[in-house]
């Protein structure tokens, strides 16, 4: 699994048939001090996301294993909303209570 940010959305009107009815976002990777990385990828958003929110993804052969990807040709997917990050004792990032 990694950190990253969504940062936008991915819209693709043709595409394999598979992937129909998914959502996919960009998402940023970020570091433990959560600054954003020069890296992208596009994900399947299995959990709800939207633009701005710190997520947990999951790349390669595991993108497969949620039950919105389950035989999806997809090689990421968005599986989880950060609420909290902490390294050392020390809050790195926690989700805004709105």
């Amino acid at each position: 699994m990694k950190l990253g940010k969504v940062v936008g959305t991915v819209v693709a009107t043709r595409k394999d048939h598979k992937l129909d009815g998914t959502t996919l976002f960009l998402v940023q990777d970020v570091a433990l001090s959560m600054e954003s990385k020069d890296a992208f990828v596009v994900a399947v958003d299995s959990v709800g996301v939207g633009v701005g929110e710190i997520v947990l993804y999951a790349s390669g052969s595991s993108a497969r294993q949620t039950k919105v990807t389950d035989g999806r040709p997809d090689d990421a997917v968005i599986m989880a909303i950060v609420d909290t990050v902490a390294v050392g004792g020390t809050v790195a990032y926690e989700k805004s209570q709105e």
